[in-house]
C-alpha cells in the first residue's frame, strides 16, 4: 500500500481495535442495566458480544428475525463458484455463549420516550440503552423494480435467498447470454461490491461460458478504487466486462422484469441476467422509529454513536452517517465496538473516552489477485475524520505476488471478524 507498510498499518489498526473496544476492566455485578439490540447483522451483533465481554452485568437482548446470518462480504465468491452458500452462513450460538439474550422476532415499534420495545410476536423489552443495527432497506429509484421484478431481477444486496437466485440464474444461461449489473447511486452498502461482483461473475463466465459478456450500467461516472477496477477489467476481462458511465447512458431508470430490459431513458436493454442494485437508506425500523433524517440515513454522536434524533438510542452499522467511514462490515464491526464501550461506560457513569476506529476494504477481482484499501479513524474537533497518514490502497504497480498475499489477508479477515462479531 502507499505510504506505509502492512506492518505499520495492522500496529495501528490493532491499537485503535483496542481503544474502541475494551480499554477498561471488566466489570462483574447484579443484572440491573438493560440493553436491546435490534438486528443481529455484523454491527448489532458486535455491540451485544462486547458489551457482555466489558461488564457482564448488563442484561443485552439481541432481537433478530433470522435464526442464520448469511454475509454480505465474499457472498460475490458464491456467484462465481468459489465459496459455497454455507460458507458464508453464521448463527447465534456464540453470542449465547457470552450471555447475550438472542430472541429471533421482528421489531415493530420503538419507544424512545418509554424506553420499550415492541415486537411482532408481542413483547415488550424495556431498555436503558438501545442500539438500532437495521441494515438498510431500498429506495424506489427505478420504475418498475417492485417485489416481484427483485425475484425476477434479483439485487442479491442482502445475501441469502437473492444469492442464489442469482447464482442460479448465471447457471442456466446460455453460453453467449448478456448480464447487467445497474449498480446504485452513493450512498450505498459496500462501494466497491458491485465492481468486485462484476470480477468474479466474469471469472465464472470465462471458465464455463466464454462466449459471454457482464455490462456494468452505472448510476456513478466514477467509483471506489476506480482505477484499481479499471486495471483489473482490462488485465483480466478485456473481452467480457464492459463499464458504462452515468454520463455514457449508464443509469437505469426503468425496467421491464417480463422481459428482462433495462431502460435508459428510452433505449432499452435486453439481457439474459439482470442484476438491479437500487439506490438505498437505513432500515425500514430506523425511519419508523425517527430515526433518520431527510436523506434516509441516521446521524449520530461520532463519539458514542447515540442517535441525534432520539435521546438514549444509538446506531450503527450501514444506515449511521459515519463519514469518512464507509458502508462496509469492518467498519461495522470497529462501530458496533465503539458503540459497546460508550454504552458501558455511560450506564457506570463514565464520560466515554475518544474512539478510535479502523476500516479494511478487499476485493477480489481475478485469479489470486486482490486489491485492498485502509484507513483509521478517530474524532477531530468532535467529528470523525481520517488519521493522516494511517491509511492506502494497493498500488497499481503492486507484484503478482502482494496481489496474492491480498487474496489470502481477505480470507483470514473473513474469518476473523466472522469470529469476532458472532464468535
Amino acid at each position: 500500500m502507499a505510504s506505509f507498510t502492512r506492518r505499520k498499518f495492522l500496529k495501528v489498526a490493532g491499537s485503535a481495535a483496542a481503544v474502541s473496544s475494551l480499554g477498561f476492566p471488566a466489570i462483574v455485578g447484579a443484572a440491573s442495566k438493560k440493553v436491546v439490540i435490534v438486528g443481529g447483522g455484523v454491527s448489532g451483533a458486535t455491540t451485544a458480544k462486547y458489551i457482555r465481554m466489558a461488564d457482564s452485568s448488563i442484561d443485552v437482548t439481541l432481537v433478530e428475525p433470522n435464526k442464520e446470518y448469511y454475509t454480505c462480504f465474499m457472498s460475490n465468491e458464491v456467484l462465481s463458484g468459489h465459496r459455497t452458500m454455507e460458507s458464508i452462513k453464521v448463527t447465534y450460538d456464540g453470542l449465547r455463549g457470552h450471555g447475550v439474550n438472542v430472541i429471533h422476532d421482528t421489531v415493530t415499534d420503538i419507544d424512545a420516550a418509554g424506553k420499550k420495545v415492541m415486537t411482532a410476536g408481542g413483547k415488550t423489552l424495556a431498555f436503558d440503552r438501545c442500539v438500532v443495527a437495521p441494515g438498510i432497506s431500498f429506495i424506489d429509484n427505478i420504475e418498475g423494480y417492485d417485489g416481484d421484478a427483485m425475484k425476477a431481477m434479483p439485487h442479491a444486496w442482502k445475501a441469502g435467498e437473492q444469492t442464489v437466485i442469482l447464482r442460479k440464474q448465471l447457471e442456466a444461461m446460455p453460453d453467449g447470454g448478456v448480464v447487467a449489473i445497474a449498480a446504485p447511486p452513493n450512498p450505498f452498502r459496500c462501494p466497491p461490491g458491485p465492481y468486485e461482483r462484476a470480477c468474479q461473475i466474469a471469472m465464472y463466465l470465462q471458465a464455463k461460458k466464454p462466449k459471454s459478456k457482464l455490462i456494468i450500467m452505472d448510476s456513478k461516472d466514477k467509483f471506489s478504487k476506480f482505477g484499481l477496477f479499471k486495471q483489473a477489467f482490462s488485465r483480466y476481462f478485456p473481452n467480457h466486462i464492459e463499464w458504462v458511465a452515468a454520463k455514457a447512458g449508464g443509469k437505469v431508470t426503468r425496467v421491464d422484469a417480463k422481459s428482462n430490459t433495462l431502460y435508459v431513458g428510452d433505449t432499452a436493454h435486453k439481457v439474459d441476467v439482470a442484476n438491479v442494485i437500487p439506490a438505498q437508506r437505513a432500515g425500514a425500523i430506523a425511519i419508523k422509529a425517527g430515526l433518520t433524517n431527510d436523506k434516509g440515513w441516521c446521524p449520530i454522536d461520532g463519539r458514542t454513536f447515540e442517535s441525534t434524533m432520539q435521546k438514549g438510542i444509538h446506531v450503527v452499522g450501514d444506515a449511521s452517517i459515519a463519514a469518512p467511514l464507509p458502508k462496509s462490515g469492518y467498519a461495522a464491526n470497529s462501530e458496533g465496538k465503539v458503540c459497546a464501550a460508550a454504552i458501558v461506560d455511560m450506564l457506570n457513569g463514565r464520560t466515554p473516552g475518544d474512539p478510535a476506529l479502523v476500516n479494511t476494504c478487499y476485493s477480489i477481482v481475478g485469479p489470486n489477485d486482490a486489491i485492498s484499501v485502509a484507513m483509521v479513524y478517530d474524532l477531530q474537533e468532535g467529528k470523525l475524520a481520517k488519521v493522516k497518514g494511517s491509511g492506502g490502497l494497493t498500488p497499481k504497480d503492486a507484484s503478482a505476488e502482494m496481489r496474492g498475499r491480498e487474496v489470502q489477508y481477505a480470507y483470514s479477515w473473513f474469518e476473523n471478524i466472522k469470529n469476532d462479531s458472532w464468535g
